[in-house]
């Protein structure tokens, strides 16, 4: 067991994470490690509590080989263990608002109409913002993404956070164009390949003192 603090964890779980370039193509997360960083999506929060997302697991052999293509030809979709695309809900309708406030009287053991408060703010939130929801519900995808990346960096999983990718291409490789969910933002996960050249580049911040700021 580490003798370390769960400070001391965190810090040097946050120094040791990088943007890996390149992956062991060879080596693959343990499926209960995998269950753990699955559930770190799972467990993200959102606004409302409303999930407007969907996590697209990539293991296909065959939609690897295809995934550089609609990332702007970058390989760590590839050669990465597990690939995540994180997909965001294009508009928050009121039947999608109505299964998630179900599920909440179903799970907190309370009756829909005690929701009527809920359900009102909801809804009025999403009518203010139009017909389009998507800039919203994008943003929200960013959450699980942190989630994942900190997690993994505490199980010394290496990972990629990638917006590059092509929706118009990645969306018919998940079987979600023409839906009501498009891609948004992807994280690459596995081990780092020995001959990363990034892995011993140092890290660059700006000084806290710069960036932060106390009032």
């Amino acid at each position: 067991m580490s003798s370390q603090t769960m400070p001391e964890l965190l810090t040097a779980a946050l120094n040791w994470r990088y943007a890996t370039k390149k992956f062991d193509r060879e080596r693959k997360i343990p499926a209960e490690q995998w269950a753990l960083l699955e559930q770190s999506l799972v467990l993200a929060p959102s606004s409302y509590g409303l999930q407007p997302w969907r996590f697209f697991v990539i293991s296909s052999p065959v939609l690897r080989e295809q995934l550089p293509a609609a990332c702007w030809g970058q390989l760590q979709p590839r050669d990465c263990s597990h690939f995540v695309v994180i997909a965001a809900r294009r508009n928050a309708d009121p039947d999608f608002v109505a299964r998630y406030l179900t599920s909440i009287a179903e799970t907190r053991g309370v009756s829909e109409e005690s929701l009527q408060g809920t359900s009102q703010a909801i809804l009025g939130k999403l009518q203010r913002m139009g017909d389009n929801h998507l800039p919203w519900t994008a943003r929200q995808c960013y959450i699980p993404l942190g989630f994942i990346l900190q997690a993994a960096a505490l199980l010394q999983i290496d990972s990629c956070p990638m917006e590059g990718i092509i929706p118009d291409q990645l969306d018919p490789l998940l079987g979600i164009q023409d839906s009501e969910w498009t891609s948004v933002v992807a994280c690459a996960l596995g081990y780092r390949a020995a001959d990363d050249a990034a892995a011993g580049q140092a890290r660059v911040r700006f000084p806290a003192a710069e960036i932060v700021r106390h009032l």
